[in-house]
């Protein structure tokens, strides 16, 4: 009983772990965080799958440094800020789906829009400030990344 208990197991998470990945790369393409739930989906095959746990550590540490990257100094700082907030202000936009000058095929209407499209971008540019808070207050005092100040002789 104890063996096809573990199977069922990993079978239901690896199930669980590609639903994760497939919903993240349509995530890549349409409105919402594609990467998040892309490692949510490696992380949750890292639980019974040896090769997606290593992948969970180089993914972990490669976001660890551009997370760092992106606190190196304040442009890149204002730049993120500036993105979530441009991204907050469309899913506004796409919740209200005005109308829209015709474009070529899509029509009168904004592409995907509607209520959940919005809601998903609304809750992308919370992450995405929830993100960067975490990043400046783990990376910018000790940023590796940032140039060495100049020390003149003494």
């Amino acid at each position: 009983m104890r063996g096809s208990w573990r199977f069922a197991r990993k079978i239901l998470f690896a199930a669980l772990g590609v639903l994760l990945l497939l919903v993240g790369i349509a995530g890549l393409v349409l409105p919402g965080p594609g990467l998040l739930i892309m490692f949510a989906g490696v992380a949750v095959l890292a639980l019974e799958f040896e090769w997606a746990a290593r992948r969970v550590d180089f993914i972990r540490d490669k976001a660890m440094d551009a997370a760092e990257y992106g606190v190196a100094n304040w442009f890149r700082i204002l730049i993120s800020a500036a993105g979530a907030v441009g991204v907050f202000i469309a899913g506004i936009v796409w919740i209200i789906d005005p109308t829209i000058p015709e474009v070529w095929i899509i029509g009168n209407h904004l592409p995907f829009g509607g209520v959940v499209t919005g809601v998903s971008m609304i809750a992308s540019s919370f992450i995405a400030f929830f993100l960067l808070g975490y990043s400046y207050r783990r990376f910018h005092k000790e940023n590796r990344f940032r140039k060495a100040k100049a020390v003149g002789p003494t």
